[in-house]
């Protein structure tokens, strides 16, 4: 695994470049913050609602409700990113969480099993934010990052977002245990209130190019064209939607921890964490080692690795065998992230990132929440196990796929020019 890292001998690399900057600094504090939040919003969530159903085809329908809008308004979100500031529209789709968080604060303090709709309604709700978030944050990155230090940079906010992805997790699930899902409901809106200030700090960012007047529908196309032309990152996208769209099993952990290993809410947070733990500790090797000089072969070593983690976690009985296969699953996850984050921000230009970055998250919400439905409605028809590891399986397949099909991806590999040049 460590060939992943081997970087050219004449190319100097300071792994704290990057955070010399202080819009960066600011830029890293709110993604921590906010990733913080939603992961833990997941988390309680997801557990709250196995609790009131006891079924697994009810957290797939979460992952649905959530996926429609984001998928149906991540086209627009590319538009509003690249014409308007993207700054502003952080700050309105983090306000929304805000409040969502207060909400589901609300009702889950007056109602329990009469509580579902709300829920439902309030995911809902920030599946229509994340449609507008997701391409402004990271076309946003982008202006944040001067492009010398993408690497670096990318390394420093992937890591922060794993970091609070298993600080999240970890310790809503004694949140949870302690003071119930009002309680961390609760929680959960001050760290995206904080992540609001955060942005309110960074200096505004104008688009280094100014758009022409065209029809939105004409203009979300041309961001489509234009992803579609980079075929490596293209495959790459199409290899991570597949991969995790069948063999994703976050949306079916409550199931695990209540029904199979039997831990409650406390080993749920841990299991959440587990996964991102070992994505954190891969891409803080990533800030020395960065995993792109061969990246197209890194990130299918990667994927396959991913798919046989799952594998062993579907059949294992055992919590710290578990924990130990979700843990080598955010690794090799860890790998894909940084090389698929860096391959967006050195191979799109500017002034079409928004909407190519909206395109992207097509295959991201596609692969996440349209993979939770396909998982909790598989894991309803055959049973949580049997789902699990058949994701696992194919997964494999889709890598060998991958590599007989897509040899630009395959052979795709980035050098010190590449990394720095304006």
């Amino acid at each position: 695994m460590m060939n992943m890292f081997m970087n050219n001998k004449d190319t100097p690399y300071r792994s704290t470049e990057a955070l010399r900057v202080p819009d960066i600094r600011l830029f890293i504090g709110a993604v921590g913050s906010f990733t913080l939040a939603s992961r833990s919003l997941a988390v309680v969530i997801a557990f709250q609602i196995y609790q009131i159903t006891h079924s697994a085809l009810a957290l797939g329908w979460l992952g649905l409700i959530e996926a429609i809008p984001a998928i149906a308004l991540a086209p627009f979100g590319g538009y509003i990113a690249d014409h308007f500031n993207r700054r502003k529209v952080l700050l309105i789709t983090r306000a929304v969480s805000v409040i969502c968080a207060l909400f589901l604060a609300y009702i889950s303090s007056r109602a329990h099993h009469q509580a579902l709709p709300g829920l439902y309604a309030a995911i809902l709700l920030t599946g229509v934010a994340r449609g507008f978030a997701d391409p402004a944050s990271s076309a946003f990155e982008a202006q944040v990052v001067p492009k010398h230090v993408t690497v670096n940079a990318s390394s420093w906010i992937g890591s922060t977002w794993i970091c609070a992805s298993v600080a999240g997790p970890a310790a809503i699930g004694f949140i949870f245990e302690a003071r119930g899902a009002a309680g961390s409901y609760l929680t959960i809106a001050v760290f995206f209130l904080i992540s609001w200030i955060l942005t309110v700090f960074i200096r505004p960012k104008y688009p280094s190019v100014i758009q022409e007047e065209r029809a939105v529908f004409k203009s979300i196309l041309t961001g489509w064209k234009a992803l579609w032309k980079i075929q490596p990152l293209v495959a790459a996208m199409a290899l991570d939607l597949f991969a995790v769209f069948f063999g994703g099993a976050i949306i079916l952990l409550p199931v695990y921890a209540n029904d199979i290993l039997h831990v409650g809410a406390k080993g749920l947070g841990l299991l959440n964490a587990a996964a991102s733990f070992g994505a954190l500790t891969m891409m803080l090797a990533a800030t020395r080692r960065p995993p792109i000089i061969n990246a197209g072969k890194n990130l299918l070593l990667s994927v396959a690795g991913f798919g046989v983690s799952i594998i062993v976690f579907a059949f294992s009985r055992n919590f710290f065998l578990s924990l130990v296969a979700l843990f080598f699953s955010g690794v090799f996850d860890g790998v894909s992230m940084v090389i698929r984050r860096s391959m967006l921000r050195l191979l799109s230009p500017d002034h079409l990132r928004g909407r190519i970055a909206a395109a992207g998250s097509i295959f991201i919400v596609s692969s996440n929440e349209l993979g939770a439905f396909e998982s909790g409605m598989v894991a309803a028809w055959i049973g949580t196990v049997p789902s699990v590891a058949a994701g696992g399986f194919v997964t494999l397949l889709i890598v060998a796929l991958t590599a007989r099909f897509s040899p630009q991806l395959t052979s795709l590999r980035f050098n010190k020019y590449t990394m720095n040049r304006e």
